[in-house]
């Protein structure tokens, strides 16, 4: 008896008494693992007289830190009641810091676009908060709908006449589900429209996974392309003045994809030279990247195209990543890692019985998976540079503690769906039959044949 209690307590055995998922814990520690290991070498030009690399890669150990410790506090603190009951401000947290970009309010401008606000001595990315705050949020306004549990539009309704219209479904799915998704994804189109399309499609992805009909989802599909025309119909009619520095990015980068420039007509040594060298620099070396780095990559260290690729560590970070690791270490793992975090998240949502986890759990996976896959794809020359970075990996402390932040929540609800699936895989039938069992079958088979002879 005390042999089998020293086992249980051994150390060997401490992967077993994990409660969450342990291929979500798994890729959550890769994915880290990765990052810590190519950030060093990866951010070469943030490195100045006043901070070394060292200093770049130290600051990156204190975030993964904290991305931990809130993965942590998620997993052995929070309880899905408590996550669903923040879930609620979900909306108003965003539509706050949204509108402090809009009015800039505490703003910093990165090329061009405004996208970080600055509190205290903190810079945040607004846009990495925001896609995980909805998706929390769109789930317990599923929730909410579902279950007619609208606290204050029910409220509102019954104390007023003429707010007895909160009392119908109807106005229910506007307020709360169609105008979040509106407002945020206009708001998010003043600072990056890439951003806009993405956030806007993964957040009707939500609500469609979460059971919102799809006549209805291409109703609001139609009011966000119709909303996205009239900005742009502004931008024309005002002579290319209001949101230019937006829509002129992109009126540039999708003529570039779909009408590559002819080079040979640029005479060399000219300004309009110099200008398309700066405009094709970062995708072309990129690309060269993952031509040099082959399959087995330049090894550690040893990456070229980090000098001339200036956000490589952001927006490049897999081509960088293939250039030193090559493909067989570096692109084929992390591209298991993101698909078995979607394959995972599905099968963790077919046995969830709760339907705001349901719906926080596809959500949450594929927005992870789905910036991965479009950060790739942007890598290999598959679309234009979105800013979309390579989630837990890529350097940014924003997205590093959002992502964090999505993980937590994650394994948090997977210690409930675990049950779920522990019970499935012992009522399935095995895939092996002992052969003790076949003998025990066989005698049972002997001694029927038998009494049907007598």
């Amino acid at each position: 008896m005390a042999k089998e209690k020293t086992e249980k307590g051994g150390i060997w055995n401490w992967i077993d008494r994990i409660e969450g998922d342990k291929v979500i814990w798994m890729v959550f520690i890769l994915l880290i693992l990765y990052s810590t290991v190519t950030i060093f070498s990866a951010t070469s030009q943030l490195a100045s007289a006043e901070v070394s690399r060292l200093d770049i890669f130290m600051e990156q150990i204190v975030t993964v830190g904290i991305g931990m410790a809130i993965v942590f506090f998620c997993y052995f603190v929070m309880r899905i009641g408590w996550i669903r009951v923040l879930s609620q401000f979900g909306f108003a947290v965003s539509a706050v810091l949204l509108l402090m970009l809009v009015f800039e309010i505490g703003t910093v401008e990165i090329n061009g676009a405004v996208r970080i606000i600055k509190i205290g001595g903190l810079q945040l990315n607004v846009y990495e908060f925001v896609k995980i705050f909805m998706i929390v949020y769109l789930a317990w306004a599923i929730h909410a709908y579902k279950t007619d549990s609208f606290l204050i539009a029910n409220l509102l309704s019954k104390a007023s006449k003429r707010l007895s219209f909160l009392a119908k479904a109807g106005w229910k799915r506007v307020i709360y589900i169609y105008f979040p998704i509106i407002f945020v994804t206009l708001c998010i189109m003043k600072g990056g429209f890439s951003s806009a399309m993405f956030i806007g499609i993964i957040m009707i992805a939500t609500i469609l996974i979460g059971g919102i009909p799809i006549k209805d989802i291409l109703i609001l599909a139609s009011i966000v392309v119709l909303a996205i025309g009239g900005s742009y119909s502004i931008y024309k009619i005002s002579g290319e003045q209001v949101m230019a520095s937006r829509w002129s990015t992109v009126e540039g980068r999708i003529g570039r994809l779909v009408n590559p420039q002819d080079t040979d007509s640029i005479e060399p040594g000219t300004v309009a030279w110099q200008n398309h060298v700066d405009e094709i620099r970062q995708p072309e070396g990129a690309k060269l990247a993952i031509k040099e780095g082959g399959l087995f990559g330049k090894g550690p260290g040893n990456s070229t195209q980090k000098y001339s690729v200036a956000l490589i560590f952001s927006d490049y970070m897999f081509s960088f990543i293939i250039e030193e690791y090559g493909l067989v270490f570096g692109a084929v793992p992390l591209l298991i890692l993101y698909l078995s975090l979607l394959a995972k998240g599905s099968l963790l949502v077919r046995y969830c019985d709760n339907e705001y986890a349901k719906t926080v759990i596809a959500g949450l996976t594929l927005v992870i998976s789905a910036q991965a896959m479009m950060h790739m794809f942007i890598n290999v020359g598959l679309g234009p540079l979105t800013g979309q970075t390579l989630p837990l990996i890529s350097h940014g402390n924003s997205s590093f503690i959002a992502f964090s932040i999505a993980f937590g929540i994650l394994l948090s609800i997977s210690r409930m769906a675990k049950k779920k699936v522990e019970q499935a895989a012992m009522a399935a039938a095995p895939l092996i039959v002992r052969s003790d069992e076949i003998k025990d079958g066989l005698d049972d088979l002997d001694e029927f044949e038998s009494h049907e002879e007598k």
